[in-house]
C-alpha cells in the first residue's frame, strides 16, 4: 500500500507540459499492460493484489472523478456505473465494489475499459488545453498527483501480475529474457551515516512528494553504520541453510507466529524438489535458477528482521537510510523490458558513491513504523483519506524497487506494507550500532 501524493510547491503552470507528461505515464500503464491477454488482465489471485484491467480502469477513475467531474464544463461520464466499479478507498466519495471482489468484474470487458481510459483521456486534453490560469493553478497539482498515483498502480500492475502468475501451475513468463549472466556479488562496504541532528522529510524547493513525507523537521541519529549495498539470495541461502526458519531465536514474536501459520521456509517465489536440491525462482521471466549475485526480494519484514539478527546486525531506521542517502546514493529506473533485480556490477573502486542499488532493485525494509511526521496535515477533502488513515500497523520501506516507474524515486520516499507482505519486490539492507 503507498500513499496518495502532496502536490509540489511549484504550480507547473505550463499545461502543456503537463499534458506531455500525463501522456508519457498513461502510455507507460498501456505498454507494461500489452504483453498480457484480457484473460490475463481479469485476474485477482488474492485480496491483497488487483487485475490489470482494473489498475488501468481505477487509475482513469481518478482523473475523470477528481479533475474532470469538478473541473471541466459539460463533461459526460463515461459509464455512471464506473464510479462504484472503480472507486477504491474514498468512503467520501460513495460506496464501492469491494476490493477482494475486483476478480469478479469479468464485465466491463478489456475493450471497454481501454475505451473508458481514451474517453477520458481525450477530456483531460481539452480541459489542459482550455483552462482559464485561475482554473490552471487549481489543477496542474492534481494532474502532478494523478499521475503520480498512476505511477504507484504501474508498479502494483506487475508486483500482481506475477503473483497471478505463480498461480498459473504453467508458471507462465510475463515477458522473455535474454541469456543469463553468472556474476560474482561485490563484497559490501560498511559506510559510517551521520551521527547527530538532522533534518528529514520533504524539502518544499525540492518539488513533488507525497504528503506523509511532510513536513521536514530535525531527528538525532546515534552513531550507526550501514551496508552499501543489499543482501543476495547467496547470504540469505545461507541463513535458511543454517535453519534460520526453524530457530526462533531469530525471529519477532508475530514473525515466528506468521512463518509456523504459514509454513514458510523460503522467501517467496523460492522452491526447490528437494532439500539438497538447488533453488529456483519465479519470476516475470518464469522459473529460473537462483542466481546468487542479485538482492534476495519478496522477503517481510519479518523475514528481513529475522535475517538481520542472525548476522549480527538490524535494519536501518528509515531516518538512518535517509540520511545517508543524502550523502551519496546510486540506483537505476524501471527497465519494462526486464523487470527484474541485478547484481551488482562495476564501481567498486569508487568509495564515494554511497547508498548502492539504493533503488532499482528493491525496497528496503526499515526498522520503523509509519507513524506521521510531527505536524503532519492531511490533504484536504477526499484526498486525506488516502494517506493519514494507514498510519497503523505498517512499516516504512525505503528506496525503490525495479519495477517502480522512472522519476518516481527519492531519498524521501516512504512506502509502507503490513510487516507480512512480500509480494512486493521487497528486501535487506543491514546496518549496525558504533
Amino acid at each position: 500500500m503507498t500513499a496518495i501524493a502532496q502536490p509540489s510547491s511549484d504550480a507547473h503552470l505550463n499545461l502543456q507540459q503537463t499534458a506531455a507528461r500525463y501522456k508519457t505515464v498513461r502510455d507507460l500503464s498501456e505498454r507494461l499492460a500489452a504483453p498480457l491477454s484480457a484473460e490475463d488482465q481479469c485476474v485477482q489471485s488474492m485480496p491483497d493484489a488487483s487485475p490489470t484491467k482494473w489498475h488501468l480502469a481505477h487509475t482513469t477513475w481518478f482523473f475523470e472523478t477528481i479533475l474532470l467531474v469538478p473541473h471541466l464544463p459539460g463533461y459526460k461520464p463515461f459509464d455512471e456505473s464506473f464510479f462504484y466499479l472503480f472507486n477504491s478507498y474514498y468512503e467520501s466519495l460513495g460506496p464501492r465494489h469491494p476490493r477482494p471482489q475486483r476478480g469478479l468484474l469479468t464485465r466491463p470487458s478489456h475493450d471497454q475499459v481501454m475505451d473508458y481510459r481514451r474517453h477520458v483521456d481525450a477530456a483531460m486534453a481539452s480541459l489542459l488545453a482550455s483552462a482559464a490560469p485561475g482554473v490552471a493553478r487549481k489543477i496542474a497539482p492534481l494532474v502532478e498527483l494523478g499521475w503520480n498515483h498512476e505511477q504507484q498502480h504501474q508498479e502494483l500492475l506487475l508486483t500482481d501480475i506475477k503473483h497471478a502468475f505463480s498461480c498459473n501451475p504453467l508458471l507462465p513468463a510475463y515477458l522473455p529474457r535474454a541469456k543469463d549472466d553468472s556474476l560474482e556479488a561485490m563484497p559490501a562496504r560498511w559506510i559510517e551515516g551521520p551521527h547527530h541532528i538532522v533534518e528529514v522529510g520533504h524539502h518544499a524547493a525540492d518539488g513533488f512528494a507525497f504528503d506523509n513525507e511532510t513536513p521536514r523537521h530535525p531527528v538525532l541519529l546515534q552513531p550507526y553504520r550501514i551496508a552499501d549495498r543489499l543482501v543476495t539470495n547467496g547470504e540469505y541461502a545461507a541463513f535458511i541453510a543454517d535453519g534460520g526458519y526453524k530457530r526462533p531465536e531469530f525471529w519477532l514474536s508475530d514473525g515466528w507466529a506468521t512463518v509456523q501459520a504459514q509454513g514458510w521456509q523460503a522467501p517467496g517465489y523460492w522452491q526447490r524438489e528437494a532439500e539438497d536440491a538447488p533453488w529456483h525462482a519465479f519470476t516475470l521471466h518464469g522459473l529460473r535458477r537462483l542466481d546468487d549475485s542479485e538482492p534476495v526480494a519478496h522477503v517481510s519484514f519479518f523475514e528481513a528482521a529475522a535475517y538481520a539478527a542472525w548476522a549480527g546486525k538490524r535494519l536501518p531506521t528509515e531516518f538512518e537510510w535517509e540520511a545517508t542517502a543524502a550523502t551519496g546514493m546510486s540506483g537505476r529506473d524501471l527497465d519494462p523490458a526486464s523487470p527484474h533485480p541485478r547484481s551488482l556490477v562495476g564501481g567498486a573502486d569508487n568509495p564515494e558513491v554511497g547508498l548502492r542499488q539504493a533503488t532499482g532493485e528493491v525496497w528496503q525494509w526499515t526498522r520503523s513504523s509509519y507513524d506521521p511526521y510531527p505536524g503532519f496535515k492531511p490533504l484536504a477533502g477526499a484526498l486525506a483519506e488516502y494517506n493519514g488513515k494507514f498510519m497503523v500497523g505498517q512499516v516504512i520501506l525505503r528506496g525503490g524497487s525495479c519495477v517502480t516507474p522512472e522519476g518516481h524515486t527519492r531519498p524521501t520516499y516512504r512506502n509502507f506494507f503490513p510487516p507480512s507482505a512480500r509480494w512486493q519486490f521487497s528486501g535487506i539492507r543491514l546496518a549496525e550500532d558504533l
